[in-house]
This record gives structure tokens, C-alpha cells and sequence, in this order.
């Protein structure tokens, strides 16, 4: 049948032959195809080029790119995640649309370009599963708490009891057939089932990962997934017992153990080999990779010859490599993109072209289909809510959480082609279960977008700043660190608090890490392991400089290590939820830019990105430290007998005054000097209410009679016209002081307008800009404080009730409570 790709077109269509009447006993049907079209030579040289393999399959991929992503861009504003408009789109292409026209169905999918298709799509999916595993840190399982063990099991077995209940009543009451029943059977699965992939790639698209909902999602649907799995392991073993031989039964059994002793025993421990041989910081040998790739294709190989599905063997290989860098997250980089962007979504979009809704024909079918899965959902939603609601969670975020635990995606589809393609399900079920997924999802995830703020849980229910601390208690500072660069820079500014007896400082440091090469968040307390390692990780370096700082400084200070994996858009959820939950007056953010060769340079955009989240969410106060040192000069001692120089630059404002809060703790070290410098003018330097203007007033008044009576304290005020001359005056300080505070906001005055104009960091305002930024030439320490904004109850922390209530009355309008 083999013919030179230059004959006629006509002679190469392809002839489908069935066999089911030859007395052959086989009931299916075979597509004869030439050997050798691969490529065209041209539509000029008298070819079509979709009948060849290559121009068909780049014509169909074409199809798919532009008509997924069109309708994404459609949905998008509604909130719908990327699955629907790559359903959606094989749908159009499908027979249900455009596929219903018979000339354009077998000319742009005709049966041998749904092979190549379905091959590439199945491959697509078995690397999709491979990345999960390994994404996948399976002892999340052994660290799991009771509530997400409760949530877990309740969301796999209520729905799976309750549309079991349904169903049998349903085929008692209605008669539906043996197969009908069978199918519903099938509908029973599928509802119980949570899969994790499923859940991380849904909360990764609402970037929730890393929220309190999102951790307890991702926890508790590798619970459910287990159940499930388990279940249909059972299942499946009692079948294999059942209708085969027990020489086949047996064989299978040991065919299994050897492959898991396979991946368990001889892939597993070389991985950690790889793992232990790449340097911290250094990113892994190609060879490693390669190696890693191979042994994946052997192992499925294996399984399938075993009888082993594909996909299974491929997640299994993933789940013992170990997550994260430096393996783990070198095959995520070199693998995800490839997978996630072009080869899952054929999968998606060829479910989509094999749904026919022209297939439906039965209303009684569809009403008990819909039955079941609506009865399966809600019993999934109150399996995932009981626990939560005993638990004393909101029922806003226990009926998110509910919601979140019903969404479907892949791991669902996959499942619903393979009893399709094993004649388990016909066209008709396939059909109204591949609908009643879409509307699903396309209704929980814009509903829990409405429904789960993670920022609203931050807000405090008082005032936690440095000018409300109580004098004798301890204060509270969270410091996140990127790297072993800003251990010391945190260090010096800790040692000028002033850490007492009488007031003591608790530190809680978090190391801010990107998550790469997982696929859940992580925000845990550092344990010290029983024995120092020779190769210590990074974090273990930057918790074991702390602690070493903690016993020098006889007990005035108490270090609690935390280290947080997290996608760097969400990255603040773990900040402010440290702070929340541990009662934290002030964070300490280290600046985006470094000094390097004398100019600042961005180091990484993701920390722009967080620093402006902290300010906007944060619980508490904030404080942005730049370093603009020398780095060749060695860190301040307070030990010796120099003096740490301080200069508060203030104009007025409550982070101004916050920033001089901070400033009059620094006060109390014996070796700390404070100068404050005061900005005055004809013209208000800040716009802001008469009790912010009383409350600067008192502050600087209070300053001013400390300054008569401590030689270390300096209070100079300077007259300025306009921005110039601020800026003039910044300059002249140079290397005048080891450390410049400042507030962050001073309101819209002409003044700070114009500063603006030297500026493009919004999270260090007008003047922190103007002292951190590219032209300024001081050698410090710079931090930049925002007082916390946010208090429960109270719109403006500033204004104060017989203030708002004359305002009111002004303007003829009602007060609003408070």
C-alpha cells in the first residue's frame, strides 16, 4: 500500500474496512493509511497539504491556539479558569459546531489525524503527571493535622454515600437499564474523587496557593485523592482475582512489586545521589536531567508491558524524586512550559472535540445524571465544611473551602476518556458529564474569587505600632530575609532597638523563598536538626546567624525562625499572616534594589511586587530597609566606643511619626545618637487632618524637651522653600550618619508632588526616594516606615470621632458609625 508522495491525492484517501462481518470475531474498525506522507511538497507542486501528516497536524494545532485563546480572552473578565475556554474550544471544533459539517470533519480531523493527536495528547499528559509528582512533597501526608485528615475523608466518603443512595434509588424508581446503572456507577467515582493536581492548578489560578484555604485545600485533597486511589486499587485487584487466572493474577502482582522496588529502591536513591552532589545555589548537571528523562521512559515502558497504565507509572516515577531544587526544580524549568503550554492543552481541547451534544437523546438519562452529580457536590460541600465549621473557621471560607474541593479539571477527563475509549461509558454519558464539568467550574471559580479575600483576614483589631507600644513590653518584629545579604543589615538595625531586660524584643525571622519546582506552598518553623550537617542548607545558615545573635544577647532577645515556599505573587499572604497570627508591631522588608558598584540595581522584580502588597495588607507597621553601605567597610560594633549614628528627616504625617517613634527607642542604647531634622515652611509641607497636625505637634514637642536634657539627642529645623532645596539638604548629609529614617507618605502638598517627579518606587513615597535613590550619595542604612493603616472598625486611624462628626455637620451630611 506504500506510495511515493508525489502521486495523486485520490489514490492515498484512506479506506476504512470493518471486520465485524467477515467471521474474523473482531467487532471494530481500522483506517489503512499510505506509508510515508509525512510532509508535503507544496500546493503548487499539485499536493494537499492536509493530507499529509505534518501541514494536518501544524493546521490542527493552529486551530486550537486561536480558538482557545480567543475565548479565553472572552472569559477571562469572568473570572473563568484557562480548562473552560480549551473545553469550549474543541467543542466548537467538534461535531457539536462546526464539526457537525461532514466535509470539514474529515478534512481537518479525519481518523488519522485524531491518531497523531490522541498520541501526542496522551504523551502531553503522561509528562504533565510526571512534573505533578515531582512537584508533589508526599509527606505532607504524615505531617497532616486532624482537620485536614477530617476534611480529606468527610469529602470523599459523604458524596460517595450519598450518590450511591441516590442512585440505587434511582434505578429502582425510574427502571433504568443494567448498563445505565453501570454508568451511574461511574458518575458515583468521579464525584468523590478530589484530585490534588486538580486543586493546585485551581488555587494556582486564583493565586490563593499560599492562603490559609489554599494550604488547607491542597493538604486535604491529597487525603481524598488517597481514598480514591485506594479504593479503586481495591477495586481493581478484586476484578484481576475475579476473571482472570490465578497464574495471571500472580504474575501481575509481582510484575507490580518489582517495578514500585524499581522506583522506589533504585530511582529514589539515586536522585538523592543528584541531589547531594549539586552544591546549594548551583543548578544541577544536564546529565542528571538526562538521566532523570530516560529512566521515566524505561519505567512506563515497563508498566505498560506489565499492564500498567501510562500515566500512573509516570506519576509514580515524579512522586520519588525529590521535590524542589535542585533536581525537581531543574525538570519543572526545562519540562513545564513545553507541557503546560502546548501539550496539555490538546488533551483538553480533544475532550472538547469528542463531546457531540447531538448524542443526547434520553432527558430521563440526562435528569438522573444531573441528579447524582448535584447530590455528589453538595455532599462534597458539607464533607468539606464540617470540619471547618466545628473547627470555629467563618462559614464564608468553609464554604469556599467546600467549593474549591468540587472543582474538576484533567485528572477528571483523563478518567472519563478511558472508560470512554474502554466502551465503559458511551458518547451520550460522555457528553453530559463533559457539559455538567464545564458549568461547574465554570461557576465555582468566579464564585470563590467573590467569595475568599485572603487580605481581609488581616486586619487587626488594634492599633500595633511602635508609637502604641506599651513601655515594659516586649515588641514584636517580623524581619524577611531573600538572602544571607541582609542577615547583617537586619542584625544592625536590631542592635540599635535596644533590646532590654524591661524591654525585650521578640524576633521572628522568615525566610522568603520562590516556589519552584513544587506544587504546594510551605510556611513551617525551622527545627534544628539533632546533628550539625557538614553542608548546611541556606536557610539553616541564615536561622543558625540568628540564633547565634539570640544567646549573645543575654536573653533581651528571642529569635523564632519560619521559613515560607510561595508563588512570588502571593508571597505577602505568608507575611501577613506571621504578623497576624503572632501579634507583630513591625516588619522589616528588605528593598528590591542592591547597591552594586556604587548604583542601585533591581534584584529580583517579584520583591517590588511584595514590598507594595505588605504596605497595602499588612496588620501592622512596616519598614523598608535599604542598604547603600560601602560593602568593603566592615559592619558597625556596638560593642566599641563610636556612637550609631541617627537622623530622622521628618515633615509631618503619622509615618513620620512613627519613623521618630522608632527613633526615640533608639535613644535608649547608650551608643546611639539621634538627630532629628525637621522641615518647615509658609506653605503646608503635608495636607492632613487638625488631630494629625496636634499629634506631630506633641511628638516634636516631647523630642525637643528630651533633646535639652540628653547630649545624644539633636533636634534641627530647616526652613525649605521647595523640593530643590530638600533635596539640597539630603545631599549635604553624605556620610554624616549610619542610619536615615523616614515616613513613607506625606499627602499631596505642592511640595511632595514635585519630589514625586524624582521618583518611580512607590513603596518608598516621595522622599524615601529621594534619599534611597540612583542620584543620592549617602553611604547608609535607609529605612523607610509606613505606620500600620488597617484597624478593624476604624476608617480613618487619624481622625477621631468629634473631628468626623463636625466635618459631617459641614457638609450637611450624615456621620457614619464607627
Amino acid at each position: 500500500m506504500s506510495q511515493s508522495n508525489n502521486a495523486s491525492s485520490s489514490m492515498h484517501a484512506p479506506q476504512r474496512i470493518s471486520f465485524a462481518d467477515r467471521g474474523l470475531g473482531i467487532g471494530g474498525s481500522f483506517v489503512c493509511q499510505v506509508v510515508g506522507k509525512i510532509s508535503s511538497k507544496g500546493y503548487w507542486f499539485g499536493d494537499d497539504p492536509l493530507s499529509f501528516s505534518l501541514p494536518l497536524l501544524l493546521f490542527q494545532l493552529s486551530l486550537f491556539s486561536i480558538f482557545t485563546r480567543s475565548i479565553y480572552i472572552v472569559l477571562r473578565p469572568f473570572g473563568q479558569p484557562s480548562i473552560v475556554s480549551q473545553i469550549l474550544g474543541g467543542v466548537i471544533l467538534g461535531p457539536t459546531i462546526l464539526g457537525h459539517n461532514l466535509n470539514f470533519a474529515e478534512k481537518v480531523f479525519p481518523s488519522k489525524g485524531r491518531t497523531i493527536l490522541e498520541t501526542l495528547s496522551i504523551f502531553g499528559f503522561m509528562l504533565f503527571l510526571f512534573l505533578v509528582g515531582v512537584k508533589t512533597d508526599p509527606t505532607i501526608i504524615f505531617r497532616s493535622g486532624r482537620r485536614v485528615f477530617a476534611i480529606g475523608t468527610f469529602a470523599f466518603l459523604i458524596p460517595y454515600g450519598l450518590a450511591a443512595f441516590v442512585r440505587l434509588i434511582l434505578c429502582h424508581l425510574l427502571s433504568l437499564s443494567q448498563p445505565t446503572c453501570k454508568m451511574l456507577h461511574l458518575v458515583v467515582k468521579l464525584q468523590s474523587l478530589t484530585a490534588f493536581p486538580v486543586i493546585a492548578t485551581f488555587l494556582t489560578e486564583l493565586r490563593i496557593l499560599n492562603s490559609e484555604m489554599g494550604r488547607l485545600a491542597s493538604s486535604s485533597s491529597m487525603i481524598c485523592d488517597l481514598c480514591f486511589w485506594l479504593t479503586m486499587s481495591m477495586s481493581y485487584v478484586a476484578d484481576i482475582a475475579l476473571a482472570k487466572s490465578i497464574k495471571t493474577s500472580i504474575g501481575s502482582f509481582f510484575s507490580v512489586v518489582l517495578l514500585l522496588s524499581l522506583i522506589v529502591f533504585g530511582i529514589r536513591p539515586a536522585a538523592l545521589w543528584a541531589v547531594r552532589q549539586t552544591p546549594e545555589g548551583k543548578p544541577v548537571k544536564e546529565i542528571y536531567t538526562f538521566v532523570a528523562l530516560v529512566a521515566l521512559m524505561c519505567c512506563v515502558f515497563i508498566g505498560e508491558v506489565i499492564g500498567i497504565d501510562a500515566l500512573i507509572s509516570s506519576f509514580l516515577v515524579g512522586l520519588v524524586i525529590p521535590d524542589g531544587p535542585p533536581l525537581g526544580a531543574a525538570l519543572v524549568e526545562r519540562l513545564d512550559c513545553f507541557v503546560s503550554v502546548l501539550l496539555t492543552p490538546i488533551f483538553f481541547t480533544l475532550c472538547g472535540l469528542k463531546t457531540n451534544v447531538f448524542t443526547i437523546q434520553k432527558w430521563k438519562t440526562v435528569g438522573a445524571i444531573q441528579l447524582v452529580v448535584l447530590v455528589g457536590f453538595f455532599g462534597k460541600l458539607l464533607g468539606a465544611m464540617l470540619p471547618p465549621l466545628f473547627c470555629r473557621i467563618p462559614f464564608r471560607d468553609a464554604l469556599s473551602l467546600g467549593l474549591i474541593m468540587n472543582s474538576r479539571g484533567i485528572v477528571e477527563l483523563i478518567l472519563l476518556n478511558d472508560w470512554r475509549t474502554d466502551n465503559v461509558m458511551n458518547d451520550e454519558f460522555f457528553a453530559i458529564m463533559m457539559i455538567s464539568m464545564v458549568a461547574l467550574t465554570g461557576v465555582i471559580s468566579p464564585l470563590v474569587k467573590t467569595l475568599y479575600d485572603p487580605s481581609k483576614r488581616f486586619l487587626a483589631y488594634r492599633r500595633r505600632t511602635i508609637q502604641h507600644h506599651r513601655r515594659n513590653q516586649e515588641l514584636r518584629i517580623l524581619a524577611c530575609i531573600h538572602s544571607q545579604d541582609n542577615v547583617q543589615t537586619v542584625s544592625t538595625i536590631l542592635n540599635a532597638s535596644n533590646p532590654t531586660k524591661e524591654e525585650p524584643i521578640s524576633l521572628f525571622i522568615l525566610h522568603l523563598i520562590k516556589l519552584t519546582g513544587r506544587a504546594s506552598s510551605l510556611l513551617i518553623p525551622h527545627r534544628p536538626r539533632d546533628k550539625p550537617s557538614p553542608c548546611p542548607t541556606h536557610s539553616e545558615r541564615i536561622f543558625t546567624a540568628f540564633t547565634r545573635y539570640e544567646q549573645e544577647s543575654s536573653g533581651h532577645v528571642t529569635v523564632n525562625c519560619y521559613k515560607g515556599i510561595s508563588p512570588s505573587a502571593t508571597m505577602h499572604n505568608d507575611v501577613c499572616s506571621l504578623a497576624l497570627e503572632h501579634r507583630i508591631s513591625f516588619i522589616i522588608m528588605p528593598f528590591h534594589r542592591l547597591l552594586v558598584n556604587g548604583k542601585m540595581v533591581d534584584s529580583y522584580h517579584g520583591y517590588k511586587h511584595l514590598n507594595r502588597n505588605v504596605l497595602d495588607k499588612a496588620p501592622c507597621s512596616v519598614g523598608i530597609l535599604v542598604d547603600r553601605r560601602d560593602p568593603r567597610k566592615p559592619p558597625f560594633s556596638f560593642l566599641e566606643t563610636s556612637l550609631f549614628r541617627v537622623v530622622v528627616l521628618f515633615f509631618g504625617g503619622a509615618d513620620d511619626r512613627e519613623a521618630l517613634a522608632y527613633a526615640g527607642r533608639m535613644l535608649k542604647h547608650p551608643h546611639v545618637l539621634v538627630t532629628l531634622l525637621y522641615f518647615k515652611t509658609s506653605v503646608p509641607v503635608t495636607e492632613g487632618t487638625a488631630r494629625s497636625k496636634m499629634l506631630d505637634c506633641e511628638i516634636l514637642d516631647d523630642f525637643r524637651f528630651n533633646a535639652q536634657w540628653n547630649e545624644r539627642a539633636t533636634y534641627i529645623e530647616e526652613v525649605v522653600r521647595d523640593s530643590i532645596e530638600v533635596v539640597s539638604i539630603i545631599g549635604t548629609m553624605e556620610n554624616a550618619y549610619d542610619l536615615v529614617i523616614v515616613g513613607k507618605g506625606h499627602g499631596d502638598s505642592t511640595l511632595m508632588s514635585d519630589l514625586r517627579n524624582w521618583n518611580d518606587d512607590k513603596e518608598l513615597g516621595a522622599v524615601g526616594e529621594a534619599v534611597a535613590g540612583t542620584d543620592c550619595k549617602l553611604g547608609s542604612l535607609i529605612l523607610v516606615v509606613q505606620q500600620q493603616t488597617r484597624v478593624w472598625g476604624m476608617r480613618d486611624p487619624e481622625e477621631n470621632l468629634t473631628e468626623r462628626y463636625i466635618n459631617s455637620i459641614g457638609s450637611q451630611e450624615l456621620p457614619h458609625s464607627q
